[in-house]
């Protein structure tokens, strides 16, 4: 079984943009109860579709497969909720760590959180300049849950 276990923050100021190259990904939800979530997403010339578990703390099951991105697009359109996720999403390494920076876009536009993948929930990364309040306990920073509840309606 795979296991994602991550940490979450918000972002601050811009300088991070210059440390790595964007790629524009747009992800929908199949599902997005809180018991499991039913992704599909196309990232550059990519498409994925991602099945998550319910989180458990700073972890939770998750199983990625890579799809026809003509796949994806058609579930965009036909079987996802609404609205899609739209954001830009950079790989920056720092420390012993490659953090994505996730610059959203569309409904959600303003928001940019940092996101760390950690080898256990007792890890401590090193945290870059850039990143500021911890926000992996709150929900509402979820994506699945920024469909649910835009970023630009707080």
């Amino acid at each position: 079984m795979g296991l994602e276990i991550e940490r979450k923050f918000l972002v601050t100021g811009t300088a991070w943009k210059a440390l790595a190259a964007g790629v524009l990904t747009r992800q929908g939800y199949l599902s997005s109860a809180a018991e499991r979530t039913v992704r599909v997403r196309i990232a550059g010339d990519r498409g994925f579709l991602t099945v998550k578990g319910k989180s458990r703390g700073l972890t939770r099951a998750e199983f990625e497969y890579a799809i026809p991105v003509e796949d994806a697009a058609a579930m965009f359109d036909g079987l996802c909720e609404k609205p899609l996720i739209e954001k830009t999403r950079y790989r920056v390494p720092f420390g012993a760590h490659t953090w994505e920076v996730d610059e959203f876009h569309g409904a959600n536009a303003g928001l940019v959180v940092a996101e760390v993948e950690l080898a256990s929930a007792d890890e401590e990364p090193a945290l870059p300049p850039w990143v500021g309040r911890e926000v992996s306990q709150d929900a509402r920073y979820f994506n699945a849950n920024l469909v649910k509840k835009p970023f630009t309606t707080w």
